[in-house]
């Protein structure tokens, strides 16, 4: 069984491919790049990282945590919504499951817009809901689709794409497979024989509930996927 566990890989295989379209020699900015993940996308690009480089890998010990947190290699350390770049100086920027921890992500799509050349694409993803990780810098739980069709438009963009990753039964079985983890934990007792063969069985139910799913995204998902075009 694989539902509840595509979350990462979908939004990688996303990234790829709309990365791969951005036209060779395109100067693009990784904003809130942190250990510059997708760097390895954006070969054919000129890329530029930026990250506040505050994050350490534990934070406040508080949630979810990596442990280690390397951003020694960042081109540009600074607050996401005052990059010191000239105004129209990229032709694309990415910001990868950034927006919810930021204290004012409306201001970072601002500053987005205003270092966006016209037509220049801006690439999203964040989360639709997530737990406390890498808090202290942990601001919103995460983004529905009403989010973007609302606020990219206010802040000079055309929404050219919008998608759902996951579905509500998807969301489920990832948050079921985490119960042994947080259990662990969080207290002092985990699920017995029974209990974990109970936990087969709700994931076997939840995967065939997301094969037959038709729109149940629009409850919940893993987040959404945003492509959007700076106004001319």
């Amino acid at each position: 069984m694989k539902v509840g566990t595509t979350n990462e890989s979908t939004r990688v295989r996303w990234l790829e491919e709309v990365l791969a379209k951005v036209p060779a020699g395109a100067r693009i900015l990784d904003a809130g790049a942190g250990e510059q993940q997708f760097r390895k996308f954006c070969s054919h690009l000129v890329y530029v990282s930026q990250d506040f480089a505050r994050y350490d890998g534990r934070g406040d010990q508080a949630g979810l945590h990596t442990g280690t947190w390397d951003q020694s290699l960042l081109d540009i350390v600074c607050d996401i919504t005052a990059i010191p770049q000239p105004d129209a100086s990229f032709d694309a920027i990415m910001c990868t499951e950034v927006l919810e921890h930021l204290p004012d992500p409306l201001a970072a799509l601002h500053e987005f817009a205003r270092l966006l050349r016209p037509s220049g694409h801006l690439i999203l993803t964040a989360p639709f809901c997530s737990l406390t990780h890498f808090a202290p810098f942990h601001f919103a739980t995460g983004f529905n689709r009403y989010f973007y069709e609302r606020h990219l438009p206010d802040c000079g963009f055309n929404l050219v794409e919008l998608v759902a990753n996951g579905n509500f039964f998807e969301y489920l079985a990832q948050e079921v497979r985490r119960i042994p983890t947080v259990a662990a934990r969080y207290t002092d007792d985990q699920p017995g024989r029974l209990e974990r063969q109970g936990m087969k069985w709700v994931l076997q139910m939840l995967e065939r509930q997301s094969r037959k799913d038709f729109g149940s995204d629009e409850l919940l998902c893993f987040g959404y996927h945003a492509l959007a075009q700076r106004k001319g």
